[in-house]
């Protein structure tokens, strides 16, 4: 469950930053923002990578979740427009990460069947 706290936190700073990066055309003083959202946000991609995160899953849920949750929020905040095939190209961005994550975790149950298998029973008397 930390793990999937942490990859929240790097999301939301992430766009934090992002968001506060098109602040700055107006006022540049939201560049605080831009710097402590990045660096916070790869700060936590790090922590996860440290705890044995796959860095393909990891990213790629920080990638499209930040493209979505930006598009949206930049559509409410600035005015930005959030066409039909925007939407889409959104859903479908989600649904790739979805399929990445699906993958993995089957790719990770057969590595973790099939090493469970080749170890050897130790401290049990052979027959």
């Amino acid at each position: 469950m930390k793990t999937w706290l942490w990859l929240a936190a790097a999301i939301v700073l992430e766009v934090s930053g992002t968001l506060a990066l098109r602040a700055t055309i107006d006022h540049p003083a939201w560049i605080a923002l831009v710097v402590v959202g990045y660096v916070g946000s790869f700060a936590a991609l790090t922590v996860l990578l440290r705890a044995g995160a796959p860095v393909g899953v990891v990213y790629g849920i920080w990638a499209a979740c930040g493209v979505a949750l930006t598009a949206v929020l930049a559509a409410a905040i600035y005015g930005d427009t959030l066409s039909s095939i925007t939407v889409v190209g959104i859903v479908v961005v989600i649904a790739g990460v979805l399929l990445i994550e699906i993958g993995s975790q089957g790719a990770a149950r057969r590595q973790h069947d099939g090493e469970e298998e080749e170890q050897p029973c130790v401290g049990l008397p052979s027959s």
